[in-house]
């Protein structure tokens, strides 16, 4: 994949994650653009402010980005919505803001990048799953229940979009990511964390793989998380 001065773009690019995305994808000679409903501290690359389960809003950013710099290369949906509460208390509200965030946003995104992409010659999308993807663990109803539909939405796309070129991959991510937020959300030893930068070089190197080996899921941990 010819990377240099190509559109990457990062839904979901807020402090963390996001900002190590962007800044990986620029280090390799990419367009670097992020989207998010919060911008972060002195962003990098490009961000425009928005919501991304908005099919108006979203669409329009993206055509504009399009038409400046050809169809993205590499995509990456980075979005979340984390409800921690007993079923009792998970209100009906909680499961349509986790599913908006994480679903809807994944549609609306898919809609207005995959042809696109595949008129261009291809490029890889990312999607970042998470534990509770695989496994719905209790006061995580609405969270897990999301992630599970997201996980199931990005295989149904793979499975479509393979044959004409574009690379989708859904990405386990195992383990607490090292934020200062996370750290005064969980209490847990640093060390014991997955680091930001690293994360994103997976995604670089995921987004890299020649088209005789796609990796459709990975998952990353720490080495201390059990599995």
């Amino acid at each position: 994949m010819n990377t240099v001065h190509s559109l990457a773009l990062v839904a979901g690019a807020g402090a963390g994650l996001g900002q190590s995305l962007l800044s990986r994808f620029q280090a390799g000679g990419m367009t670097a653009v992020g989207l998010g409903r919060t911008r972060p501290e002195n962003p990098i690359g490009i961000f425009h402010e928005l919501d991304l389960s908005n099919p108006e809003a979203v669409a329009s950013v993206i055509a504009d980005m399009i038409a400046t710099h050809g169809p993205p290369k590499i995509v990456v949906h980075n979005t979340a919505e984390l409800v921690i509460a007993p079923f009792s208390e998970t209100t009906l509200n909680d499961y349509q803001q986790t599913w908006t965030s994480m679903v809807q946003s994944l549609v609306v995104l898919g809609q207005c990048v995959l042809q696109p992409m595949v008129r261009g010659g291809g490029g890889t999308l990312i999607v970042s799953g998470a534990t509770a993807s695989l496994r719905g663990g209790p006061r995580f109803s609405a969270f897990a229940s999301a992630k599970f539909a997201l996980r199931g939405l990005t295989q149904s796309l793979a499975r479509e979009y393979q044959p004409a070129g574009v690379h989708i991959a859904h990405v386990i991510l195992d383990g607490i990511i090292d934020t200062s937020r996370s750290r005064d959300l969980h209490s847990l030893d640093a060390s014991k964390m997955m680091k930001p930068d690293e994360i994103a070089e997976a995604y670089w190197q995921l987004a890299h793989q020649p088209r005789s080996t796609w990796t459709h899921e990975l998952d990353l941990r720490p080495a201390s998380e059990g599995f």
